[in-house]
């Protein structure tokens, strides 16, 4: 699985090297082996790419919208004709099993299509008219979007911030992750191929502090868009508000809640947490690592979830089989590790897992804590893997109390055969998306983001493209009769 796509920066339509001449390395997770040295863009490289995208923005806003689709449905038929190649580079550079990177690529082909289909959709209204004047707004693309991408859904997080933004004619200078800039870079190529214009998509791999610093205080960007943890969304807000007041959407962290009342089928149940938990190695913002389970199942559920967590089929992420790949390089690695650490530490019990898995690589086995409280460090901080902390709990409105009592709000969910349960907990939980007797369920009308300091704004479905779309009153002084027409 050799990487053969592009390694330089892409911008207004060329592929080149950073103006530093610098690169910077990306490693396999499996084994912690070189795959290739990248680009490694900073200030000056962000200073080209928003000149081009500035320069091509006045012709992309104006762009047919039916061109504009053309384009989104092209680059989606190529994906879906390289999807082969996009699953095997995901998996080599994230360490995700090629089932997980496979979702992924299938859903970020879906999200283009179906943002070519709002280009033209991206209307105004016509309000009540007076005697005087008559107004209707209309929605126009923001400017230019710097995007800043996280490394745990590469190419997914990667078509998120895309395709609206080019639906709704802005044109964009984008900062992959440096642990996972590889499929940003190949779709970049495919964009080319689908004959995007020179300008409109700038890709400039490279750090946090220095390209995605440039982005967010340069004075001639118009929006930010940044996916990541709420640590650094703090910091993006404040260069926004420093340099020009620039439109930011933030989607942060989580510490999210599931419930499982005592009505629940046991498996379903310890199914749907396995899923909301050790999905993509637990490197997941709307991760359930809080699991509320009610008192009279909860030793029942604890046996089936550590029985079921040990039989997880961890190895080769190039394996069909394999449901759980590495984390995403040693420095998570090693705070999931201190996370356990903590958790023994506090007095919560091990039930399996807690360990290195191999002698390569950056595994850590499946991890299940009982006997947690909500005052210890493993239920209140975002452990970004694979370790499940199960609490346990006795009335809803008990549960809805300590299911609030986070300043996150990115994601929960309930579990019951109780239709009543289910929506009062979904009414009451302060939370941007509630899945019931189910988890990690998204689709791609269905807006998602957070409440709280989970973030601002909402990516996917109609809101998502809203977010790239400023609101223009135009109102017009409506001519004087000569006659009266008040009594005709």
């Amino acid at each position: 699985m050799a990487y053969k796509g592009p390694t330089k920066l892409l911008i207004n339509n060329e592929w080149v090297d950073a103006v530093s001449g610098k690169t910077f390395p990306t490693f396999n997770p499996a084994d912690g082996s070189l795959i290739v040295n990248i680009a490694e863009a900073d200030k000056a490289d962000v200073d080209k790419a928003v000149k081009a995208a500035r320069v091509a923005f006045q012709k992309w806003r104006n762009t047919n919208p039916q061109c504009r689709a053309n384009l989104l449905h092209k680059f989606a038929d190529l994906l879906e004709a390289r999807k082969k190649d996009f699953v095997e580079i995901e998996s080599l550079d994230n360490g995700k099993p090629v089932s997980s990177a496979s979702f992924d690529i299938n859903f970020s082909i879906e999200t283009f299509r179906y943002y070519a289909g709002w280009t033209d959709k991206v209307v105004g209204q016509t309000l009540p008219p007076t005697n005087d004047y008559f107004s209707f707004t209309v929605l126009e693309p923001v400017g230019v979007v710097g995007q800043i991408i996280p490394w745990n859904f590469p190419l997914l997080m990667w078509s998120w911030k895309i395709a609206p933004a080019l639906a709704a004619g802005n044109t964009i200078v984008l900062k992959p992750a440096e642990q996972t800039p590889l499929t940003a870079l190949m779709a970049g190529e495919l964009l080319l191929e689908a004959g995007l214009p020179a300008g409109v998509v700038n890709i400039l791999p490279g750090y946090g502090p220095t390209a995605g610093g440039a982005i967010t205080s340069h004075p001639d960007i118009d929006k930010v868009a940044f996916t990541g943890s709420t640590e650094v969304g703090r910091i993006i807000l404040k260069a926004a508000a420093d340099s020009n007041l620039k439109n930011v959407t933030l989607e942060l962290g989580g510490k999210s809640p599931l419930v499982v009342f005592d009505d629940a089928d046991l498996d379903q149940a310890v199914e749907i947490s396995q899923v909301g938990l050790f999905l993509n190695q637990g490197q997941c913002c709307c991760a359930s690592s809080r699991l509320y389970v009610h008192e009279a199942i909860y030793d029942e559920f604890v046996k089936r979830s550590t029985e079921k967590s040990k039989a997880r089929k961890l190895g080769d992420p190039k394996d069909a089989a394999t449901e759980q790949g590495p984390q995403v390089d040693d420095e998570q690695f090693k705070k999931i590790l201190g996370y356990i650490d903590l958790g023994k530490k506090e007095g919560a019990k091990l039930e399996t897992g807690g360990c290195r898995w191999g002698d390569k690589g950056y595994f850590i086995e499946p991890t299940v804590f009982s006997g947690v409280s909500d005052e210890m460090t493993i239920a209140k901080e975002e452990i970004f893997g694979p370790v499940m902390s199960i609490l346990k709990f006795k009335t809803m409105e008990e549960v809805i109390k300590r299911a609030n009592n986070t300043s996150y709000g990115l994601a929960a969910g309930v579990v019951t055969k109780d239709i009543n349960k289910a929506l009062t907990f979904a009414h009451n939980v302060r939370a941007g998306t509630v899945w019931i007797n189910c988890y990690d369920a998204f689709l791609v009308n269905a807006p998602f983001g957070g409440f709280k300091q989970s973030g601002i704004g909402r990516e996917l479905g109609e809101y998502g493209i809203r977010q790239y779309s400023e609101i223009k009153t135009i109102t017009i002084r409506q001519p004087k009769h000569h006659h009266d027409i008040e009594h005709l």
